[in-house]
């Protein structure tokens, strides 16, 4: 499977919150990319990292790259397709999906090299 990915400008926190919390409006800011992921032990937040209050438990200076879709939730091997290469360079991501596309967080200092690996398997990728 081969793919278009178009890499956002901005950089990305992964926030971790409490599970109780409210979702505090800084997360909000922004019209690209924002997640929210709750669960018992905790509050997720990926959100623009010039958001992010310097208190804030985060790990900072991902990129996103996202995926262009839409995407039918019947197709398979959009996650591999783009996972294996990237792990076979020893290249982490952060994956997710929307209820039309995927969106990988890739971190800022991995980002070039990630993108010649997703060339070089046959991914065509926008910046």
């Amino acid at each position: 499977m081969k793919l278009t990915l178009s890499i956002l400008p901005q950089k990305y926190a992964v926030c971790r919150l409490d599970p109780n919390g409210h979702i505090p409006h800084w997360a909000l800011i922004g019209d690209d990319f924002v997640s929210l992921t709750r669960t018992r032990s905790e509050l997720s937040i990926v959100c623009l990292q010039e958001n992010v209050p310097p208190e804030t438990k985060a790990d900072r200076g991902w990129r996103c790259a996202k995926v262009e879709g839409p995407f039918d939730f019947s197709v398979a091997g959009v996650h591999v397709s783009l996972a294996i290469p990237l792990a076979d360079a020893n290249i982490s991501i952060l994956a997710f999906a929307t209820y039309e596309t995927d969106h990988l967080l890739i971190q800022e200092k991995d980002l070039e090299r990630a993108i010649r690996v997703l060339e070089q398997s046959g991914h065509r990728i926008r910046r």
